[in-house]
C-alpha cells in the first residue's frame, strides 16, 4: 500500500515556534506512516496539481499573508478530499486578511484575555466524532484562546470564559470551543486552539486530540479516492469572494 503523503508548512511570527511544532507534527505523522515534506514557504500551495496527491496539509503560520493564487490552491484541493489540520495561531490566526482562509478553516482569533498565563481547563465533549472518545478533560497554563467561530463546526471541546477578567467580562459564561471538525466541499477540516509552542503537545491528551485530528482529517480522501469524488458537484459560476 502507497504511504499516505502530508504536506507540512510552517513560517509566519515567530513567537509561535513554528519549527519546532511542525518537528513536533512530522514526527507524529511519520510515526502514522506518512510520507511527510516540510517546507519554510507558501508557494507550494498554489500547485493545485501536487496539493491534490497528498492526503494532508498542515499549516504553521501565524499572521502573514496568502496570495489568491495560493489560497484558491489550498481551497480546491481540499475541496477535493485533501484534509487539511491545524492548531492556535498556526491555522485560525493566519493570513487575518483573508477571508476565504477563514470560511475554509472554521474561525480566526480575536483575544487571548490574561496572556500566555492563564490556567484553564480543556473539556470534552460528546459529539458524533470519535476524535475526542476516551480523552479525558484536562487543564493547562497557557493562552486561552477566544475566537470567532462558524456556526456549522462540530465542536470537540470548548473551555470556559471568562477567566482572565477583560471587557468581554460582563456577557457572562460562555463555553469557548477549543477543538473541531468541518467539512469543506469533500475535505475534512480539524483546528485546535491549543499549541501557544511547541511543549504544550507534551500534554498527553493534547498530542492525542491532534493525532486523532490528522488521522480523521487524512481518511476523508481515502473516501474521495474510493468514491471518485471531486470538487466538481460544489463548484459556482457566481461570485463568492
Amino acid at each position: 500500500m502507497t504511504a499516505r503523503k502530508a504536506l507540512i508548512t510552517w513560517g509566519g511570527w515567530d513567537g509561535h515556534e513554528p519549527s519546532k511544532v511542525a518537528a513536533v507534527f512530522q514526527d507524529m505523522l511519520e510515526k502514522e506512516g506518512f510520507e511527510v515534506q516540510v517546507t519554510p514557504t507558501l508557494d507550494c500551495l498554489a500547485d493545485q496539481a501536487r496539493l491534490k496527491e497528498l492526503h494532508l496539509v498542515v499549516p504553521v503560520w501565524t499572521m502573514s499573508k496568502i496570495s489568491n493564487e495560493q489560497c484558491a490552491g489550498i481551497t480546491e484541493a481540499v475541496a477535493n478530499g485533501v484534509g487539511i489540520a491545524g492548531c492556535h495561531g498556526g491555522m485560525c490566526d493566519a493570513f487575518r486578511e483573508n477571508v476565504q482562509w477563514q470560511f475554509m478553516t472554521g474561525g480566526n482569533w480575536v483575544s487571548h484575555p490574561g496572556g500566555a498565563d492563564v490556567e484553564y481547563r480543556v473539556e470534552m465533549t460528546r459529539g458524533s466524532s470519535p476524535i475526542t472518545e476516551g480523552i479525558r478533560d484536562f487543564s493547562l497554563k497557557s493562552e486561552q484562546y477566544y475566537l470567532h467561530v462558524d456556526p456549522a463546526i462540530e465542536v470537540l471541546a470548548v473551555t470556559r470564559f471568562p477567566t482572565a477578567t477583560w471587557y468581554h467580562s460582563p456577557n457572562g459564561p460562555v463555553d469557548m470551543p477549543v477543538a473541531w471538525t468541518k467539512r469543506w466541499g469533500h475535505g475534512r477540516v480539524f483546528y485546535t486552539s491549543l499549541g501557544h509552542h511547541a511543549d504544550v503537545f507534551d500534554i498527553p491528551e493534547a498530542r492525542e486530540l491532534m493525532r486523532r485530528g490528522f488521522l480523521w482529517c487524512a481518511e476523508g480522501k481515502d473516501v474521495a479516492l474510493r468514491d471518485g469524488l471531486d470538487s466538481s458537484a460544489f463548484r459556482s459560476n457566481k461570485q463568492m469572494f
